[in-house]
């Protein structure tokens, strides 16, 4: 059913939007704007990109509004929507009473409080923001169960995992297997990794995605973290998740189950079709985007993954059977890596020598409630921090 064809007497479901200029949350709007009569934006959220969050206000005309810039207002403001800034204001923004979805499409740790607040206020949520479950999956995903809500995936794989499990317990499963591209580094000489630039790292030839899960996808921490989100997300323990190679993007995960049975899931290497499919779940739209055509695509490819090629893989399976703060260490400690990698400040293989570093260093801590978490994810960032800054000057060799 196209967009104009879609019904208009049924009542809108309220969204709201947390992370809307970024990657996802723009390519969450290009399915708002396909299906008008079925969404409305109630609450949007964004970081300092206020420029882009003044235009998406002008379109959407939400009700409420945040920006991550409390000493700055965007450059035009609307006078039918409110505005504020901070944790108060997001939670305000997820809990909102004519929200009925709350897309989580930001990266990092700020949207994590908003998160539980918004299960506790009964919200279905549409989860792309992987360091909310690699860093309190123990303490979400109960609560999540608790109010009976389950977490919609956004990410392409974990989207893959709960649409091929369907009604199955979790008896059921034998294994999942994620599919990874291999980045842009699949074929490159182990020897000349060192020399890759950030140019060369975000060319992916696959997918178009942030800089941050675009370099992620290079040094393969992105299947490491979803590695992580899919032990919480299905519970099954991390033996039973392992990753292959899929040059082309096509399979998004493959579940084998204990008959030895499997099914995988397939489309187009493109966003807004598992992006749509939260929203729209249980029922599924058409999309303006074209069909996957299995004659056009050809062969498919599939390989073991490489842990020396990748270390950074190796290392998230070695955080979460270790468990506890573990996960977190590793989550913190990619974020600032890559974010140095990106400002020229490391190379391209100190990313995994920070994570090894700082998994060898840490001090687990306790992880235990959601105040607990957050306060790990201080303290971690302050040591990853200077585990990245002494890899920076040679003094983490």
């Amino acid at each position: 059913m196209s967009a104009a064809t879609q019904p208009s007497d049924r009542p809108k479901t309220g969204v709201a939007l947390i992370g809307s200029t970024g990657s996802i949350g723009t390519q969450t709007l290009d399915v708002l704007r396909n299906l008008p009569n079925r969404f409305r934006l109630v609450s949007i959220a964004a970081g300092n990109n206020l420029t882009l969050l003044a235009d998406q206000i002008d379109e959407f005309q939400p009700a409420l509004a945040v920006h991550g810039v409390p000493d700055r207002t965007p450059p035009r403001t609307r006078a039918g929507t409110r505005y504020g800034s901070g944790e108060r204001a997001l939670i305000e923004a997820v809990t909102h009473p004519d929200v009925d979805i709350v897309v989580i499409a930001s990266s990092g740790h700020a949207a994590l409080r908003p998160a539980c607040e918004a299960i506790t206020a009964g919200k279905a949520i549409a989860l792309a923001n992987k360091e909310i479950i690699v860093c309190a999956g123990q303490i979400i995903m109960p609560l999540a169960r608790e109010r009976g809500i389950f977490l919609r995936p956004i990410d392409s794989e974990h989207s893959a995992i709960w649409q091929c499990l369907g009604q199955a317990h979790n008896r059921e499963i034998a294994h999942i297997t994620l599919t990874a591209s291999g980045g842009p580094f699949r074929t490159t000489p182990l020897d000349q990794l060192a020399t890759m630039t950030t140019a060369d790292a975000l060319n992916h030839p696959t997918w178009s995605m942030g800089d941050k899960i675009t370099v992620d996808s290079a040094t393969m921490a992105n299947k490491g973290l979803e590695l992580i989100e899919a032990r919480w997300l299905f519970d099954v323990e991390p033996d039973r998740v392992g990753a292959v190679i899929h040059p082309q993007s096509i399979v998004h995960s493959i579940v084998t189950f204990v008959d030895g049975s499997q099914l995988a899931q397939m489309s187009w290497p493109d966003m807004r079709i598992p992006i749509q499919l939260a929203l729209t779940h249980p029922e599924r739209c058409e999309t303006p985007h074209r069909p996957l055509d299995l004659a056009t695509v050809g062969a498919l490819e599939f390989g073991p993954l490489d842990e020396a090629r990748y270390p950074a893989f190796r290392l998230a399976r070695e955080a979460i059977i270790a468990g506890g703060s573990y996960p977190t260490a590793y989550s913190i400690a990619d974020e600032l890596a890559v974010a140095a990698f990106l400002r020229g400040a490391i190379g391209f293989t100190d990313i995994a020598h920070a994570l090894e570093l700082t998994l060898e260093r840490h001090e687990p801590l306790n992880v235990s409630t959601l105040d607990a978490v957050l306060d790990t994810v201080h303290v971690e960032t302050a040591r990853a921090a200077e585990i990245v800054a002494s890899v920076a000057t040679g003094r983490g060799r």
